[in-house]
């Protein structure tokens, strides 16, 4: 079983509290993408990161000072966000990290795909990002198929927690024999319709990785059981390929 899970766009740098365990699998594409960045112009990568000034400034400085190689953090740690909140993965026990080493894969715009304890460096590059390279357009031609086949799903099925930003950059990659499972927590509205909600969703997704780290879990239909953040399975609403958890004040 491998997890699918988007990155946060804020990041710290932690090289000390643990050691990562290898480099990204990717990083020879990586560091094409960071000659690509650094022939920027300061304005057209404030353009390209949509941000403020003060976040420019930020990310100006590491892109200059940024080395693939040495004071890593593991990706695991590196990232800030609701999700990784909820994952909570500075206090797992070791058979819980042992689980999302296996398991678990964190989708990248920079880095491509990454374990949870590949090092990095703090970077800001969203996979929907318009970064053109030598051959493509965007970051979706850049990355092609390589993040499927880097993720090598054959031991088993995919779930899907990353968002579609993310999940489009490998998904349709996938070989049709591997099982592939997208889970979805969202609010049932009047017209029957489920609708995903931005800030509760990273919620859920965050705590659905810890809840199967704690749990160890191998078999896609095991995250039936999930209950939590008000959160429970809605079979009516739920198929093979797509798992529906619906807040419990909606079912």
């Amino acid at each position: 079983m491998k997890i699918l899970i988007s990155p946060a766009k804020k990041m710290r740098s932690d090289p000390d509290t643990l050691a990562p365990e290898a480099l990204p699998a990717l990083l020879p594409e990586t560091e094409r993408l960071l000659t690509a960045l650094r022939a920027m112009t300061p304005g057209e990568l404030q353009a390209l990161w949509r941000c403020s000034d003060a976040i420019a400034a930020q990310n100006l400085e590491r892109l200059r000072d940024m080395d693939l190689r040495r004071r890593l953090t593991p990706a695991l740690l590196s990232y800030v966000g609701l999700q990784y909140q909820y994952m909570a993965p500075s206090v797992l026990e070791q058979s819980q990290y042992d689980y999302l080493q296996a398991h678990l894969r964190i989708l990248s715009g920079f880095y491509g795909v990454l374990r949870p304890f590949d090092g990095v460096t703090p970077y800001r590059l969203e996979m929907g990002a318009k970064l053109k390279t030598e051959s493509t357009q965007d970051l979706y031609g850049f990355w092609g198929d390589k993040l499927a086949r880097a993720l090598e799903p054959k031991d088993g099925p995919v779930v899907d927690l990353a968002s579609r930003e993310y999940s489009r950059a490998v998904v349709p990659h996938l070989p049709h024999s591997v099982p592939l499972v997208t889970c979805i927590f969202g609010r049932l509205r009047t017209d029957g319709r489920v609708v995903e909600q931005g800030a509760p969703c990273k919620m859920a997704r965050g705590q659905m990785v810890r809840w199967m780290a704690e749990r160890a879990v191998t078999r896609v239909e095991e995250l039936r059981e999930f209950q939590d953040l008000g959160y429970c399975f809605s079979p009516e609403h739920s198929d093979p390929g797509r798992y529906v958890f619906l807040k419990e004040d909606d079912t």
